[in-house]
């Protein structure tokens, strides 16, 4: 008999803290995230890169995005590095990813389209990370350059084209504050939504496992990142809120009435876009009850980054600010259903070790390896202590990074440092904002009478987590016997 837990690991998109209805802003309505959230809740959980792969690879391996050579969208995860889902396969665990993984950007944005990856035929090698199925998708736009499980089946039913010309019309609107993207469907039914497809295979996967073995699913949707495309009827259960407040920096112009009314519109997208989410989750959690597996399963619910939607005249991630950098995370386990709220801040690095606590594996020794070089540094932290009740923290504070910014973050204030990407050497740009004050992030203070002993604190933790976690390094000659 399996006496170990499931683990059902569920992942958004580009997904703001807020837009959950646990949050204390409760922008939406989502009952079925809620049931994850009776277990406990991190009201800080920061991600280690507000950027999708270099978010993602750092979830899969426990480390910091420096730490595998993947700080921005660029380049392809080395399936040679440690993951907690090889750690859970090779302890007996049946591995499962559905969704959006985005491991590999091998490709210049400015390939032709279809000229990408193909991620059907790369399967096995996606399987190296450390799953056993994969059914996986590409991002939303990433489809008109790659082929995956789900443009294979949209071709199957003669729809890729139509896909991709969608994604065509849309794109030049995307990421640009003038023209935020329009909430519409894409023209493919609800049930072929990609959405719907990846609920579908993630229950089906369910549904087939053997309960003398324990499993664990990743399953990754799509949304809330646009393309802003909800089903027809999750549209009409949003209504337009022209009361939305965006937040704006010293000196910036208020939004003109056309371009807030975009604005607005394009949230009612994403309300809608996180309520359909929400509803799969839904199915999902049904199947756990009907299989009578639910009280021997841990769920989880984050996302890679978060999105400042068109606060600052931006849209968005890639960001120091909360709405980017902070995420959503919630974990049930059903042990320990206490209804925790956690303030001080965590890391989205810290959720494979506590994966790995939780099915009794020894996670620095899991996400280690003794050679090449620093591959046995691993930063991460479980959670398991929190979640038990036996601790209020794991960690004083937080650490991301991407190409532009590190960034230190503790209950109380932050601290950014913004990279000098010259030739020549400049005094780094750094802010410090004292959250106690200001939740917004708005006023700068490191320039402020009273603050200097935080400011040398936080530079000193930068310091030391960059020294303390070097790259690990890679090799790929072969040895001889």
């Amino acid at each position: 008999m399996n006496n170990k837990k499931n683990f059902v690991f569920i992942m958004t998109d580009q997904h703001n803290p807020d837009y959950v209805s646990y949050s204390k802003a409760a922008k939406v309505d989502t009952p079925n995230i809620d049931f994850i959230a009776q277990g406990t809740v991190f009201e800080n959980a920061v991600t280690p890169n507000p950027v999708c792969t270099p978010a993602r690879c750092a979830l899969l391996t426990g480390k910091y995005p420096h730490q595998v050579g993947m700080m921005t969208t660029s380049g392809c995860l080395n399936t040679n590095y440690p993951t907690y889902a090889r750690a859970l396969k090779k302890s007996g665990y049946n591995t499962a990813a559905v969704g959006k993984l985005h491991l590999m950007q091998g490709w210049h944005w400015n390939v032709p389209v279809g000229q990408g990856h193909d991620l059907v035929e790369l399967k096995e090698e996606t399987k190296k990370y450390g799953f056993d199925y994969v059914w996986e998708t590409a991002g939303k736009g990433l489809m008109l350059k790659n082929y995956c499980d789900y443009a294979k089946y949209l071709d199957k039913q003669g729809l890729l084209a139509v896909y991709r010309n969608e994604v065509i019309r849309r794109d030049k609107a995307g990421g640009h504050p003038e023209y935020p993207d329009t909430a519409e469907s894409f023209g493919i039914s609800e049930e072929n939504h990609v959405e719907q497809m990846i609920a579908n295979k993630a229950i089906s996967f369910i549904k087939e496992q053997d309960k003398e073995k324990p499993f664990s699913l990743l399953c990754s949707f799509l949304s809330p990142h646009p393309i802003i495309d909800p089903p027809s009827r999750f549209l009409e259960m949003e209504g337009l809120n022209m009361d939305e407040e965006f937040l704006l920096r010293e000196g910036q112009k208020e939004l003109s009435d056309d371009m807030k009314k975009r604005w607005c519109e394009n949230r009612r997208g994403y309300r809608a876009l996180i309520r359909f989410i929400d509803y799969q989750i839904g199915r999902i959690i049904d199947v756990l009850k009907a299989e009578n597996i639910l009280s021997e399963t841990i769920l989880v619910f984050t996302s890679d980054h978060g999105d400042v939607l068109g606060n600052y005249r931006i849209d968005g991630k890639n960001l120091p600010w909360r709405e980017s950098s902070t995420v959503p995370l919630a974990i049930r386990h059903p042990d320990f259903v206490n209804g925790i709220r956690v303030e001080d801040p965590v890391s989205l690095i810290d959720i494979p070790a506590t994966i790995l606590d939780i099915a009794e594996i020894d996670y620095e020794k899991a996400l280690s390896l003794f050679w090449p070089v620093w591959n046995h540094v691993v930063p991460c932290k479980s959670l398991l202590p929190i979640i038990k009740g036996d601790t209020k923290k794991v960690r004083d504070f937080t650490f991301t990074e991407n190409d532009g910014f590190e960034m230190i973050q503790t209950k109380n204030y932050k601290y950014i440092r913004y990279r000098t990407m010259t030739k020549e050497y400049s005094t780094p740009k750094e802010k410090l904002f004292d959250l106690q004050k200001d939740k917004s992030e708005l006023t700068d203070v490191s320039k402020l009478e009273g603050y200097s002993d935080v400011l040398k604190w936080c530079r000193e933790m930068r310091d030391y987590t960059l020294n303390s976690t070097p790259a690990g390094q890679m090799g790929w000659a072969p040895v001889r016997d």
